[in-house]
């Protein structure tokens, strides 16, 4: 799992709102573009590092790039953030491992 990517992406407010629109359907990059007051190549900018950090995945449709959310890229950053924050004594990996 890129962690680094992963932290770097959901830093920026603009690259989380981008992944909350992406929550509800497929987008393509001019129909996210029209909820932003930056230029596209700013939002272009984004878009590679959410691809990067391997959160969206993107697709040519004709003319057009569609975005949409890597869910299991989530899950694994949800479970490693669970384990890194576990009170109950570690991930279910460690659970026969003494302390």
């Amino acid at each position: 799992m890129r962690t680094q990517e992963i932290f770097k992406a959901l830093s920026d407010p603009t690259r989380r709102e981008i992944l909350r629109m992406l929550r509800q359907k497929p987008m393509a990059a001019g129909e996210l573009s029209d909820a932003f007051p930056i230029t596209k190549g700013s939002l272009s900018h984004h878009y590679n590092i959410l691809k990067s950090a391997e959160l969206v995945r993107v697709e040519r449709r004709g003319q057009f790039l569609v975005y949409s959310l890597n869910t299991s890229v989530f899950e694994d950053a949800m479970t490693m953030l669970v384990d890194l924050f576990d009170t109950n004594g570690g991930s279910k990996q460690k659970k026969g491992v003494k302390r």
